[in-house]
């Protein structure tokens, strides 16, 4: 009796453990689901508000029938080069980083700052200062905020003081990689990714971090290594099925997750927006074809393990640069008379896809753009139906839309649960895609250079200026609402909210909100400078605040043009009956710089023309024509003296303001530069003083 007895007893303690198991299993589930719902708009925690990551707030203080009395509650002027940033606010503190990822408090109600924490990127940098710009954004958890470096740090400091709490270095395997992007915090884990795959060799991976202590949790590759050296995992097993040729030494493949990601607490798992191929041209890269796995993906993971869940790839064998790392929003969707949780995407390649988050499978797909690549998305297989040229074959031009800049970029669109509508900037530009002449040939150019595999267009084949809109886009229904035309080309970020409205801003300078439902702009405000940035709205102490950070970048002159030392960078808060005033500002056209007893040397300028083009162009701007992202080279007198100029270029003496170093560059190379300059401020200047006379 005592053995049954005690057989008994262990089987029924057995099924006390089965039932508790199952208990924490359901309360996990529960505080997931949680986690999940709608909060009361309090805080903005997570880049897009909430795991959802939609970039909504159900506050409607301010609405669309009292907008018109909004007004500025206070300003902050930044003293920094790149303000391209998405700001968080938490418990009436807003944070956020800029530039070099220089943390900063400030309290919402009256914009005094509490505290800033400076990493010293400049000093760790090096190589990592090029291509990528300033920070994009922070994250917040548990009292800690997390942000990325650009030399590959991820950093975790107190939120109530800015004191250091950890600091890891995440690019120990891609030494040619930098952040810019920001941190997804996924239940106790912090997950970080990189770019850099177009300038360097870079095999793309994210890592995990316990948030606490800054131990590494696991690594996840979204491309496969060399095959001799063996697989992490089953995941890269299969992936490198899907490739040929020798990848791995053309760059590492590339598929860095350099932007977004989404933690999904109902299913625990991590989404990841994948990058492109590098290099873009897939005939260099994987010369046999092949749907090269993970590139241009969305891959689901297992929050806690790093284990591959699933995934869906929206470019099979990508070879445009239509990298797949723009919003990743979660969203409870009808779909076949029943309510499904979906995620939906709208990246680069110009079509907007809703996917289903159990298991990876599409569910439609249309085109909210312009996109000549493809014809359409085969909803049976999920693969695109591509167009005859969209491989440009036999080495022929073609123009191709979208362009690489994409038809949605990295700025913020967002998805409104009450109108059941997506608001996305959109940009409408073609590019000429062609194999470069020497294609078997091709070699990567490391130290940036864009490694596009990709050969120069016919000097006689143009392809139209590029346009800009901000759409309202039905998930559902699959097709636009509503349409607002934009000026130039890039625009900021959206969000919106409970009272109807839809927040934006834009490169003219101005800060706007239109009907959520209509598209109608219902209110505006002189921001004195371009914004790209996204805003957001929290409610403090009863009122309803909205706050965004004004500052313009771009590779692409604009109108107006936000010259880089005049641009007036700083954090815009507003509040209904917000009284408040900024000081009077007027940007000046600088004069071009100019040396009369300079000689040009056509030989030296074309060496430099190659240089810029290669290494420059992304920051000084396309023909040499700022957008804002660094300053105006012709009427800049830094390059006039050879010696000054070099301590810039070569010993970067402003590395601190954004301007990275270049010691690879020869003297020979850095005289061709300064003659390159000259010619481009000479050709300005004759340029100007023409439409003066002809204006007369």
């Amino acid at each position: 009796m005592k053995g049954i007895g005690k057989k008994l007893a262990s089987i029924l303690g057995f099924a006390a453990l089965a039932i508790s198991a199952v208990a924490c299993s359901k309360k996990d589930d529960a505080d997931r689901t949680a986690a999940f719902a709608e909060d009361d708009g309090a805080n903005w925690q997570h880049y897009g508000r909430t795991a959802s990551e939609d970039h909504y707030s159900p506050l409607d203080q301010i609405n669309d029938k009292n907008i018109e009395r909004l007004g500025l509650a206070w300003s902050h002027d930044l003293d920094n080069f790149d303000t391209y940033t998405a700001p968080l606010a938490v418990n009436g503190v807003i944070y956020f980083g800029v530039g070099h990822s220089i943390l900063h408090a400030i309290d919402a109600r009256s914009g005094k700052q509490l505290w800033q924490y400076d990493p010293q990127v400049a000093k760790h940098a090096g190589d990592k200062m090029r291509a990528g710009w300033g920070i994009r954004g922070i994250a917040y958890a548990d009292g800690k905020i997390f942000t990325g470096t650009r030399d590959g740090r991820l950093i975790a400091v107190d939120a109530k003081n800015g004191n250091l709490l950890w600091s890891e270095q995440t690019l120990d395997e891609a030494e040619g990689g930098y952040i810019t992007g920001p941190p997804w915090v996924a239940g106790d884990k912090v997950v970080i990714g990189f770019g850099g795959a177009d300038y360097n060799p870079v095999r793309g991976y994210v890592t995990a971090y316990d948030m606490n202590t800054g131990k590494r949790a696991w690594r996840f590759y979204v491309v496969p290594g060399d095959p001799a050296k063996g697989f992490e995992n089953k995941a890269m097993e299969m992936a490198a099925k899907t490739w040929t040729g020798e990848w791995w030494k053309h760059g590492g493949a590339g598929g860095t997750v350099w932007h977004a990601m989404a933690y999904d607490p109902r299913f625990n798992r991590i989404y990841l927006g994948t990058g492109n191929g590098a290099p873009w041209n897939q005939k260099i890269r994987s010369p046999g074809g092949g749907d090269n796995l993970f590139l241009a993906s969305i891959v689901a993971l297992d929050a806690d393990t790093g284990e591959y869940a699933w995934h869906y790839q929206v470019n099979p064998g990508e070879t445009w640069d239509f990298n797949n790392t723009m919003d990743i929003q979660l969203a409870d969707l009808p779909v076949g008379g029943e309510i499904k949780p979906v995620l939906i995407h709208a990246p680069k390649n110009g079509f907007f896809y809703v996917i289903d988050r159990t298991n990876g499978k599409l569910i439609s797909a249309e085109k909210f753009g312009k996109a000549t690549w493809a014809e359409r998305i085969d909803l049976k297989s999920g693969r695109p139906v591509e167009t005859a040229d969209a491989r440009f074959p036999n080495g022929k031009p073609v123009v191709i839309y979208p362009f690489p800049t994409g038809a949605h970029g990295p700025q913020t669109m967002s998805y409104n649960r009450k109108s059941k509508l997506v608001y996305i900037p959109i940009v409408e530009g073609g590019r000429v895609f062609v194999d470069p002449p020497a294609l078997p040939d091709w070699k990567f150019r490391p130290r940036g250079f864009v490694n596009t595999g990709l050969g120069p267009p016919p000097a006689d084949m143009t392809v139209p200026p590029p346009t800009s809109a901000l759409i309202a886009w039905d998930p559902i229904a699959q097709k636009q609402a509503w349409k607002v035309d934009r000026k130039n080309i890039i625009n900021g970020g959206t969000i919106t909210t409970g009272g109807n409205l839809v927040f934006q801003g834009l490169n003219t300078g101005e800060f706007v909100a239109l009907a959520a439902d209509t598209g109608k702009q219902v209110w505006s405000f002189n921001a004195q400078n371009g914004i790209i940035g996204n805003a957001i709205t929290y409610r403090v102490d009863g009122k309803q605040y909205v706050t965004v950070i004004t500052g313009f970048r771009s590779s692409f002159p604009n109108t107006p043009n936000w010259d880089y030392r005049q641009q007036k960078r700083r954090v815009l808060t507003f509040v209904l009956d917000g009284k408040a005033q900024l000081p009077p500002f007027e940007q000046v056209d600088l004069p071009i710089q100019d040396d009369p007893e300079f000689v040009i040397d056509e030989k030296q300028a074309a060496v430099g023309s190659a240089i810029y083009n290669g290494s420059c162009v992304i920051c000084h701007g396309v023909g040499m024509n700022a957008g804002g992202a660094a300053p105006d080279l012709k009427s800049a007198g830094v390059p006039l003296d050879s010696e000054a100029f070099k301590s810039v270029v070569h010993g970067g003496i402003l590395m601190e303001r954004g301007m990275p170093s270049f010691t690879e560059f020869t003297d020979q190379e850095l005289e061709g530069l300064r003659h390159y300059i000259r010619q481009r401020a000479r050709e300005a200047k004759a340029g100007a003083a023409s439409k003066a006379v002809a204006a007369k």
